[in-house]
């Protein structure tokens, strides 16, 4: 990439907006600017202030071949071919132009964001006070040449018309670079005041004439790549460039499908029809554009791979520097497979009961998820090949793998998963699996759902058969909805305070289970062995039945029922780390030590002993009959 810095003039500039010899990519924003910044911006050119520079990219480049479109106010023939497409300026350069040339008629906003037309005057006797009365002088009026109050009704000052600007002394900055005009308002303002007329013509105008801009120029050989990270880094609206908007402008260029069609490729209306499609599944309404794009290119670089030379392979990649080569006929090749894929992947985690993004756990490994099933076609649905996709998207939850830098991960996942889910001998083990690991202590700082294998872990609960502690259902994909099910406490967050219960263990996932919104309310604050009582008699069911329903979410009831916090514990952290185990089909690592369990059961101990000191145990009261201080080692 190579650039050179020219400066031009302002007035060069206008031309070259207004006949097309500079137009816009068509992948940037729309115009935005308000009212008062277009004011400031004039009085910064009256002033002969900088404002700034403009980047241009050479359109005369084989790689980038974005779609045009003209400055907005700029009307040309569909066919206008432009010579540079305008990088960074584009609000700068469309206020001014919109101002400086035609009616001078601004289609613009105000600070509350409300639409408006205004144009734009400059008055001369204040602005031959020098360049500090030049804020005051440039005025902005509605886009019939009039300010108005008192709800319109009345006209405080009209400029619809040169004889009216000129008996107040006001000129139209849209006749700035219009010489002809120009000169003419000035010659007809002279018969009103001359000596006016001329020193506003030289200290104003003519110098207004000379402003330039300097200019970066992109040359011939910028890559699209180097375009996104150019307009990222430079783009003075602080607008992020994503690789999804410049495939927009490239896509809708391409002569070939224009050529077939008759018309362009409209990449966000494709889009568009992507997110219907996915409409229904709550689990894929945060799967973006670039999400997709980033799978398409998955599938497209992995294709060039295999059918490459062995001397210069293509790299399988997800990169956005590689999204930026994928052609329209590779994006179309992939797009429905890839559609049906994220379907399927939404099935898949239905399945694994996972039914919306609030309780997904990686967006991110939607990604290869989909891009494998494109690759496996049918096979993914085969009883061993599926056994061995569910081990792996555990491993990358679980092993919380999927959090940081992906797209290498992406690679990795694609090239090995396919062959291993099949079993085809001598295919490798897909290091998301071998690098997963999942440390005994990780359950006590898993405390919230920011965390993936939070979310694994309350996934996991729900497809071990849990049920509702008082309704006789499934917490299934329906009935999930219906009852308004969320994770809660076991263990109640104030029973837990009031028994001096530290945070690390309050918190912690080991004590909270999934429960529907009504069994909570039935909860409260209620010592365990207290509000099973409430349940049984709510529910109308027995105790033996409430006990085989504690066991479907791994909780030990006598453990619950005795208010044993420390046993309760220690007995749930294991059967929780063998569901982990099972979907992870590898051990996890125990790190918590028997010394440390001893503390623990000290610690509630204390707590014990200290409220007993200060006041009298009844069985009714909730909390009572805690009684961690009899529980040996050996028991824990």
């Amino acid at each position: 990439m190579g650039f050179q810095t020219p400066q031009y003039t302002l007035d060069q500039y206008l031309g070259w907006t207004v006949d097309g010899r500079i137009q816009l990519p068509d992948f940037q924003r729309g115009y935005k600017w308000d009212d008062e910044r277009i004011r400031q911006l004039l009085v910064t050119i009256l002033r002969g202030h900088p404002m700034g520079v403009v980047m241009l990219l050479d359109t005369n480049n084989d790689e980038v071949r974005f779609k045009p479109r003209p400055v907005e106010g700029v009307a040309l023939d569909q066919d206008t071919p432009p010579a540079y497409l305008l990088l960074d300026g584009q609000q700068r350069l469309t206020s001014l132009t919109q101002a400086l040339t035609g009616d001078g008629v601004v289609e613009t906003k105000d600070a509350r964001g409300k639409l408006m037309s205004r144009r734009y005057f400059v008055s001369i006797s204040k602005a031959l006070g020098g360049e500090e009365s030049m804020d005051e002088a440039v005025i902005s009026v509605d886009g019939d040449g009039m300010i108005k109050s008192n709800f319109n009704r009345d006209v405080d000052l009209d400029l619809s018309t040169p004889d009216l600007q000129r008996e107040q002394g006001y000129f139209p900055l849209n006749l700035l670079f219009q010489p002809v005009e120009s000169q003419g308002w000035i010659i007809k303002y002279a018969l009103v005041d001359q000596e006016s007329a001329g020193r506003f013509h030289a200290e104003v105008l003519t110098p207004a004439l000379r402003y330039s801009i300097p200019a970066i120029e992109l040359d011939r050989n910028t890559s699209k790549s180097a375009v996104a990270t150019v307009f990222e880094k430079v783009n003075t609206g602080g607008l992020q460039l994503n690789v999804f908007e410049l495939l927009t402008a490239t896509f809708a260029g391409d002569a070939d499908y224009y050529s077939e069609y008759g018309t362009d490729f409209r990449l966000n209306d494709d889009w568009r029809e992507t997110q219907a499609i996915f409409e229904a599944q709550p689990v894929l309404q945060e799967v973006s554009n670039t999400d997709f794009l980033r799978a398409v290119t998955l599938l497209a670089t992995r294709e060039k791979n295999l059918t490459g030379t062995r001397t210069r392979p293509t790299a399988v990649s997800a990169r956005s520097e590689d999204a930026l080569r994928i052609t329209l006929s590779e994006y179309l090749r992939w797009r429905d497979p890839l559609r049906q894929a994220f379907l399927w992947a939404a099935g898949f985690l239905a399945d694994r009961h996972i039914f919306d993004t609030r309780f997904l756990p990686y967006g991110t490994q939607l990604i290869p998820l989909a891009v494998i099933k494109v690759i496996l076609g049918s096979d993914a649905d085969l009883r061993g090949p599926h056994g061995r996709i569910i081990q792996w998207f555990w491993c990358g939850i679980l092993g919380e793998l999927y959090g940081g830098t992906t797209d290498t991960r992406f690679v990795r996942d694609i090239m090995f998963v396919p062959d291993w889910a099949r079993g085809i001998d001598g295919a490798a083990v897909p290091t998301t699996v071998l690098d997963s690991q999942f440390v005994e202590s990780r359950l006590h700082s898993l405390r919230t759902r920011n965390a993936a294998a939070y979310k694994g872990i309350y996934a996991l609960l729900l497809e071990n058969q849990a049920r509702d502690w008082m309704e006789d259902k499934r917490l299934d994909l329906v009935q999930h909805r219906e009852l308004a099910v969320d994770i809660h406490h076991i263990f109640p967050k104030k029973w837990c305070t009031d028994q001096n219960i530290d945070e690390e263990h309050r918190e912690s996932i080991v004590n909270k289970t999934a429960i529907s919104a009504k069994t909570n309310r039935s909860i409260g604050a209620r010592a365990p062995s207290h509000y099973l009582d409430l349940i049984e008699r709510n529910a109308q069911i027995s105790a033996g039945q409430v006990d085989e329903v504690l066991t479907s979410h791994c909780i030990n009831p006598s453990l619950l029922r005795n208010d044993d916090f420390a046993g309760f514990f220690s007995d749930r952290r294991e059967r929780l780390l063998g569901l982990v185990e099972s979907a992870m089909q590898k051990p996890a690592q125990r790190d918590v030590s028997q010394g440390y369990l001893v503390e623990e059961s000290s610690q509630f101990e204390e707590a014990e002993v200290a409220e007993s000191a200060t006041e009298s145990v009844d069985e009714s009261t909730p909390g009572a009959g805690l009684d961690v201080a009899t529980v040996s080692v050996s028991e824990v």
